[in-house]
């Protein structure tokens, strides 16, 4: 059996380790069950979790078996980490709806069948029902305030004021750790590297009750050369749901990152060769350009298919006209409906021929057909294609 962490650490994914070198042996030779944790806070996964299922595809094609947890119970709290304000609270029924999404986002990912098939376990089939003082007495107990206290998830909290609510999420996150140990013989957690502190506390919380072996593992933020959060555009988050971000945006959010993020990015979110990235990005100034197109492409098909990827590739290089062509912006001002857009940026003499045009099939927005003439116009800014010459991003005043 391969051992999966020399391909996480030759692809740039390992930031922090316990027990390293008992770890990598135990890797090496059995198959581990492990598990990361997702909060169901929206409808969608975004790119802030794209590496955390790239991670869980390379752990389960190297024979571990990973388990996915969603935090139906810890949602109810909210995670501090990485915040500087607390979260709103969630419904059941949200909630609920939530993970429904994210299951059948995974799957493009994680096998959920056969050999080391993927388990989805709800926290909240466990906390939500714990009795409080039993709690205290069982996990409370092994967790110093002091330790807690220097932990950075809660350090850059505190002069704004962190409640005693989400103070009890490391509690709650070291609990399922231990849960799972119980239930499925979970013995890893990874996750991204804000998250530090509460996975080594699951691990060490495992290793007191239990007296038996339980490591973690965090991977590098998914952050710009300059130190940002990727996955943010000046329309919000990009999500990994086409309704939310069409694959045409999707494509071109990966075609336009700077010119320094394009190997990391390759090697972290794809599955291409690492010879391949190498010689792809050796020339950074005379190949960037295809290097980049390569990264969307491979990033589109991975989350929307190989159709969909098909198409906004075309898309956007009839759009820019080649890859080092800007596309022509046109503003507007007072439009509501694609037609108005239509009219307003020259595109249509008359609201009567931008109808007909969009009768007849030659109206896209984004990569999507447009088929009602009375479609409002989805964004401040979109990308307006008619037929197979004109191209304009419109941005709505």
């Amino acid at each position: 059996m391969a051992n999966v962490m020399d391909t996480l650490r030759a692809r740039g994914f390992v930031k922090q380790t316990v027990y390293e070198e008992e770890l990598y042996e135990k890797l090496g030779k059995e198959s581990v069950p492990f598990y990361i944790g997702f909060d169901p806070t929206a409808d969608s996964l975004h790119v802030g979790h794209f590496m955390q299922l790239i991670a869980m595809h390379h752990m389960q094609q190297a024979g571990h078996k990973p388990i996915i947890l969603i935090g139906g119970g810890t949602a109810m709290v909210g995670d501090p980490s990485g915040r500087t304000d607390m979260r709103s609270m969630m419904t059941k029924e949200t909630i609920r709806h939530n993970v429904e999404c994210f299951k059948k986002q995974m799957s493009r990912f994680i096998d959920f069948e056969g050999e080391n098939a993927a388990i989805v376990v709800d926290n909240g089939d466990w906390l939500l029902d714990l009795n409080y003082i039993d709690f205290l007495r069982e996990i409370g107990a092994h967790f110093s305030v002091n330790t807690m206290l220097r932990a950075e998830c809660f350090k850059q909290r505190l002069e704004r004021g962190l409640s005693f609510l989400e103070f009890n999420y490391m509690l709650m996150q070291g609990y399922d750790f231990l849960v799972l140990y119980r239930k499925y013989g979970c013995q890893l957690e990874l996750g991204g590297d804000d998250q530090w502190s509460n996975i080594l506390a699951g691990a060490n919380l495992i290793r007191v009750k239990e007296q038996k072996p339980a490591y973690a593992m965090t991977f590098t933020l998914l952050t710009t050369s300059d130190g940002k959060k990727m996955g943010k555009t000046a329309k919000g988050a990009v999500w990994l749901d086409e309704n939310k971000t069409t694959p045409y945006e999707f494509y071109q959010y990966w075609r336009n990152i700077a010119d320094e993020d394009v190997e990391k990015c390759m090697k972290l979110l794809t599955f291409l060769p690492l010879e391949q990235i190498e010689s792809l990005c050796a020339h950074k100034d005379e190949r960037i350009n295809q290097a980049k197109e390569v990264l969307a492409y491979e990033l589109t098909k991975e989350v929307h298919g190989e159709e969909k990827a098909n198409l906004a590739q075309s898309q956007a290089k009839a759009a820019f006209g080649g890859a080092d062509a800007e596309l022509l912006t046109k503003e507007v001002t007072g439009v509501v409906t694609v037609v108005d857009a239509m009219v307003a940026a020259g595109v249509a003499k008359s609201k009567g021929e931008a109808r007909r045009l969009i009768e007849q099939g030659g109206v896209s927005v984004d990569d999507a057909k447009v088929t009602d003439a009375n479609m409002p116009v989805p964004a401040p800014e979109f990308v307006l294609h008619k037929g197979k010459k004109v191209h304009l991003k419109i941005v709505v005043k």
